[in-house]
């Protein structure tokens, strides 16, 4: 009887996430489309915006959420506006990180301002607060068009951490030196470098 229970109780919590995965509508689209007029390679992410104050806010920014299921070309940066200095508990990972170890060659971009951060990898715009929330964590697609709910937050030991459903942990970002370290749920650490410029 309890093994019956407990196979009827996974059936539904599987239906409900595929629900949610694939019919449930997206959040309203409110990014900034001039994000879309240039090439986000032609940026030098080695020269980065001066967290302080002079500029605008996070809040003042638009929330930004992938076109579609994915962009065909490299956004321009969503904070580049953004000079908020960083919350308090918020470690800077700023910059375009490739993979040197682990998954080689995995790509990403990290923009942060204030408690906000825009992680921009694999056609996918992350845009969110570290706050440890749904409501202002990650709501967007995942790698194959469905929709996703995870809260972020910094842990006591900087470490960045992606929970999904705020269920359980699935994706850690922390700094260790001059590296950003990646490590994805399958436990695979993969330790990127910083670059400036997109490759070729």
């Amino acid at each position: 009887m309890i093994t019956k229970w407990s196979l009827g109780l996974v059936a539904v919590l599987v239906g409900v996430l595929l629900v949610y995965a694939f019919a449930v509508p997206r959040p309203f689209d409110t990014t900034d489309p001039t994000i879309f007029l240039q090439d986000g390679r032609s940026v030098n992410y080695c020269e980065l915006p001066a967290l302080d104050g002079s500029g605008r806010t996070a809040e003042e920014i638009p929330k930004a959420y992938t076109p579609g299921c994915s962009y065909t070309k490299i956004p321009m940066p969503i904070l580049a506006d953004c000079t908020e200095p960083l919350a308090e508990g918020v470690v800077d990972m700023r910059g375009l990180w490739l993979g040197v170890s682990g998954r080689v060659g995995h790509l990403e971009r990290i923009e942060q301002c204030g408690n906000r951060v825009v992680v921009t990898a694999y056609g996918i715009i992350h845009d969110f607060r570290v706050d440890g929330t749904l409501e202002n964590g990650a709501r967007d697609v995942g790698a194959i068009c469905n929709n996703f709910s995870t809260a972020i937050h910094f842990d006591d030991e900087g470490v960045m951490v992606f929970r999904l459903f705020d269920l359980f942990d699935t994706v850690f970002r922390e700094m260790r030196g001059t590296e950003m370290i990646f490590t994805f749920i399958d436990g695979i650490e993969t330790r990127t470098q910083r670059i400036c410029s997109y490759p070729e």
